[in-house]
């Protein structure tokens, strides 16, 4: 009896410890992602992402394809000039067999204030891959109606 409990044991302490590593992998894939968006770094930004990976931007218009996404970003990172998110809070979210992760993150932007990022990433073979990634802004609820009013307006 004293063998099965330590077996547990240890079998639960191991199970522990793979999921506090691949929470530390996705928070280590996320943070890259916007150190690597800041400096500019073209190749090293989008081999984080999968190759079915799409980004939703805050322009409702902005549904891109990873090779889309490429486009509207190469001329911008050509120059230098990346895009810098400094994330405040995140939190991360496992499928049961730890191979799919969700996130939601508010993150400080220079122009834009607070913003929130989510998506999901996938396992794929040992390495962290971006499938999606939505950036929005959070309107206060008390903003609402007259944020929604200059939208309609602008349409």
């Amino acid at each position: 009896m004293k063998q099965l409990i330590i077996v547990l044991i240890l079998m639960s302490a191991a199970s522990f410890t793979y999921a506090n590593d691949n929470r530390e992998r996705v928070n280590q894939t996320l943070d890259a992602l916007h150190h690597n968006a800041s400096i500019a770094d073209m190749d090293e930004y989008f081999n984080l992402y999968h190759d079915t990976a799409v980004f939703i931007g805050t322009d409702a218009s902005e549904v891109w394809n990873k090779e889309a996404f490429k486009a509207y970003a190469k001329p911008h990172f050509d120059k230098g000039k990346g895009w810098t998110y400094h994330p405040k809070t995140r939190n991360v979210y496992f499928s049961p067999n730890q191979d799919v992760a969700w996130f939601d993150e508010l993150l400080d932007n220079e122009s834009l204030g607070e913003t929130r990022g989510t998506g999901v990433l996938i396992k794929e073979e040992g390495r962290w891959k971006i499938t999606q990634y939505h950036l929005t802004i959070p309107i206060p609820n008390a903003l609402a109606d007259s944020v929604a009013k200059q939208i309609k307006a602008a349409q």
